[in-house]
């Protein structure tokens, strides 16, 4: 008999087809009273298949014999990882799939906030060129220090790839990584005080909730950019909403928002702030290969075999 999956909240295509080929499967998205529905299958439920909308500890406790989450995406935010352990739910992810896409975009975003490529780019379909001339200058990155918030797989990438610009690379983690040929500084204000930018790739969740609260915004000052591609959470909205307002803030480029898709209107008004719909792994590869990793993962453990990516 084919092991019974949940599906909490919608998948690409092709996931959905080899999920259908391979399990029974009850989607609790399409649920109209979860309640009821969990009541009715909860106890056939071995896996869970998720994004986005990940599994809280009473969902993990409404399926007695639960075995795995398997989630598509990095982030594991969404889910009560902790509760799972101690349950003795297995979790996976989807690392390492997404690194180049993601790191490649914020690179990206980082250079389109310093050359103001959003704003120059109304100024020219507006006809302000022709009637008003070229527009003020921008800065350069090359010879200047970028801060990277976060070290980890895609940190690590995103480090790489500025290398190629010229950039200087420093680093704020919980420790110091011992194979990491750029400056560590175990203090984030002062790292944003010493970096033209800084580029923030950490999870998201309670630990980093605020991280980047308005004493690190203010040391970053009134030429400093600041590029979000980890979670809105990270980043404390209204402090980055009013430094960008009075001036102490000298760009800033966000993928990610505290309540998504909702945006402060504020930020739409402002010529020096680059804003993207969460797009960092938005690509067609990249999403198949975590559509796919998310599938493996759920296939190796029915299978008894070793999981590609699971966190425990």
């Amino acid at each position: 008999m084919k092991p019974d999956v949940l599906v909490n909240g919608k998948q690409m295509p092709h996931v959905m087809e080899r999920l259908e080929e391979r399990y029974s499967l009850h989607k609790l998205h399409e649920a109209d009273d979860r309640a009821e529905f969990l009541r009715n299958v909860g106890s056939r439920i071995r896996g869970i298949a998720t994004g986005g909308s990940g599994a809280s500890a009473s969902l993990i406790d409404a399926l007695p014999n639960l075995e795995i989450i398997s989630s598509f995406g990095v982030g594991t935010d969404a889910i009560d990882v902790e509760h799972a352990r101690k349950r003795g739910v297995r979790v996976a992810n989807t690392p390492d799939v997404l690194n180049d896409d993601v790191a490649n975009f914020a690179v990206m975003l980082l250079l389109a906030t310093m050359r103001n490529f959003a704003a120059y780019d109304r100024y020219v379909r507006e006809g302000r060129w022709a009637r008003e001339g070229a527009p003020p200058l921008t800065r350069g990155i090359a010879g200047r220090q970028v801060g990277i918030v976060g070290l980890g797989r895609i940190g690590r990438v995103i480090a790489e790839k500025l290398r190629v610009f010229h950039c200087e690379i420093a680093y704020f983690a919980r420790h110091e990584r011992k194979d990491a040929p750029y400056r560590y500084y175990s203090d984030l204000v002062e790292l944003a005080r010493d970096s033209a930018a800084l580029v923030v790739i950490v999870p998201g969740g309670a630990e980093t909730k605020n991280l980047i609260d308005a004493s690190v915004i203010d040391a970053l000052g009134p030429e400093g950019i600041l590029v979000n591609v980890a979670r809105g959470s990270v980043v404390d909205e209204p402090a980055l909403v009013k430094a960008l307002e009075e001036g102490r803030l000298g760009g800033a480029g966000l993928d990610v928002f505290a309540d998504e898709p909702n945006v402060p209107e504020a930020l739409f008004r402002m010529d020096n702030v680059v804003l993207q719909p969460h797009q960092g792994s938005a690509t067609v590869e990249t999403r198949r290969a975590m559509g796919d990793r998310m599938l493996e993962n759920l296939a190796a453990h029915f299978e008894g075999r070793k999981l590609p990516s699971a966190l425990f």
